[in-house]
């Protein structure tokens, strides 16, 4: 018996938080919080944000998890669109005008991590 199997069977792990442990282990989970986390903090701290700062903490970010997805390949499409959608709300929480940022580069705002994105 799996050791998952035995912490559901002793009622110390939720069938659920096995199945999700497999999905996204923890290393995966914390390097990816690790990353969204010094993304949050760095746009956190641009009082007035320019292009150019933008568009080089949204590289950062993703060639960072670039890096965890090689590692751990765990990457899909639903996390995908999920990180995609977290960098993207971080902007609009800081004041950002998403859709005008990747207006300016003639993107389309789904396209904010595409130049880098590799998962």
């Amino acid at each position: 018996m799996s050791e998952e199997a035995e912490q559901v069977a002793a009622g110390v792990l939720a069938r659920g938080e096995a199945h999700a442990a497999q999905l996204w282990p923890p290393r995966f989970t914390a390097e990816v919080d690790e990353v969204l986390l010094a993304y949050e903090r760095e746009i956190a701290a641009l009082d007035e944000p320019s292009d150019e700062a933008v568009w080089a903490a949204v590289e950062r970010a993703v060639l960072a998890l670039n890096d965890v997805n090689v590692e751990h390949g765990r990457i899909e499409t639903e996390e995908r669109e999920d990180l995609c959608e977290h960098l993207d709300a971080v902007l609009t929480r800081a004041g950002v005008d998403v859709d005008a940022l990747t207006g300016r580069r003639d993107a389309d705002r789904s396209e904010l991590t595409d130049e880098w994105r590799e998962w």
